[in-house]
């Protein structure tokens, strides 16, 4: 079904306001199977809104709308919705009831003007509002649906979950199912040439590359008629891109990297320390933003200055004086010395230049990882070629992370690492 979405506000054409709305709206009609066709923000104008809500029902069927639904004189979605409709407004009892509850529970005294939440339009199916005063509703004519949502997020995703989603399934043509694949360790336009053999010329299932900081996902979606026909195809396409792209995939579940490290190192009774220099801490902080982060985090060290690497994990001075602090047998004896005093079963380390200065011969976004195990030790070399300090110790912290999780999926060997048996 072919669908717009019109966020409502001032605020959101000056800036003050970040349309989260319309992503969160739009992510979630999308996996239903719904077409998204276009975005639309307008100001609190009735007349702009009057014609963009016309506009939007010109090419669209189903028209969902957010913000402009409160108690002062410029809320007003809901009339101008009522009116395109032909519908006159009712005063809804449970909703009057509703807000001199609300305020009574809060000790507060209600405003005349907030009962203009409880006027709803004839005939519409109102959605009502455990998680703040106004209401939202559909409205249906001619095969045209409208639904209005209040503007503030935390409500907004609330009605969503609690209403308007069970609401809109009834015009769900075919059964939708879906996977989010996360990738680490290749862009997107390679991860596309990559698949380009299953990519050119698809129909169903569907595959689409989503580049984020530092990583890639892919959706793999399929509409048929039954929901079990979809998973299948989901499945099927699935396993051809484990085929081709199966080195750079860490879930199938659109799960953090993080996440699927703290689950390896749980599942396999396993502890993990880190000596980090250019990250200053964001893999431990990583680590221990998962709960159950206790059971797997033996140690942390920052060791940003060649004293500390020295003095915390045993570097020896040698080793920096000879290669440089910046270095894979810096890095590796950085992992190796974490290892030793530490006791864990894994440590990782990071030493590069973040940026946006490096020293004569290096670039910003040069660094290396290290890495101790049972197994040995090593490095692996990353050159982002970016001089963004704040995302390079972020794609730092995350190689960080595959690094860990290639030693614990026995996946192959990190790039030029050199394993010590």
């Amino acid at each position: 079904m072919k669908t717009s979405i019109i966020a409502v506000g001032t605020e959101l054409l000056f800036g003050q306001v970040v349309n989260t709305n319309a992503a969160y709206l739009s992510e979630n009609l999308n996996h239903m199977g719904f077409d998204v066709m276009y975005h639309f923000v307008v100001g609190d104008n009735p007349g702009r809104l009057r014609a963009k809500l016309a506009e939007a029902f010109e090419d669209t069927d189903l028209v969902l709308l957010t913000g402009g639904l409160g108690p002062t004189q410029d809320d007003l979605t809901k009339e101008i919705v009522a009116e395109y409709m032909g519908a006159e407004l009712y005063r809804d009892e449970k909703v009057a009831e509703d807000l001199k509850s609300f305020f009574e529970k809060r000790g507060g005294h209600m405003a005349d003007n907030n009962l203009k939440q409880a006027y709803l339009p004839v005939g519409c199916t109102p959605l009502y509002n455990a998680s703040g005063t106004a209401p939202g509703f559909a409205l249906s004519k001619n095969g045209k649906t409208a639904v209005c949502f209040p503007g503030p997020p935390r409500e907004l995703k609330w009605l969503f979950e609690n209403g308007a989603k069970q609401y809109l399934e009834q015009f769900m043509e075919k059964k939708m199912f879906y996977r989010v694949i996360r990738t680490i360790g290749i862009g997107e336009s390679d991860l596309e040439t990559l698949l380009m053999p299953l990519i050119d010329g698809q129909t169903d299932p569907t595959i689409a590359t989503y580049a984020k900081e530092g990583e890639c996902s892919l959706r793999v979606a399929s509409q048929r008629d039954t929901a079990e026909e979809a998973e299948a195809a989901v499945d099927e396409m699935t396993a051809r891109i484990n085929e081709l792209a199966g080195r750079y995939i860490y879930s199938y579940d659109d799960e953090e990297l993080v996440e699927v490290v703290v689950r390896l190192l749980k599942e396999k009774h396993l502890t993990v320390a880190a000596a980090e220099s250019a990250t200053g801490g964001k893999f431990a902080a990583a680590i221990t933003d998962v709960a159950g982060a206790s059971e797997v985090m033996k140690y942390s060290y920052v060791t940003y200055s060649n004293e500390a690497k020295i003095s915390m994990v045993g570097v020896p001075a040698e080793t920096i004086d000879t290669y440089g602090v910046v270095s894979p047998q810096t890095a590796e004896a950085m992992a190796a010395g974490a290892k030793k005093v530490s006791g864990a079963d894994i440590a990782v380390s990071v030493t590069g230049y973040a940026g946006p200065d490096a020293d004569e011969g290096h670039n910003a976004g040069e660094a290396y990882i290290g890495y101790a195990y049972e197994g040995g030790s090593g490095a692996v070399s990353v050159n982002t070629s970016r001089n963004m300090r704040k995302w390079n110790r972020n794609y730092f912290m995350l190689r960080m992370l595959r690094t860990v999780y290639l030693l614990l999926t026995d996946g192959p060997e990190p790039e030029n690492g050199s394993k010590k048996q």
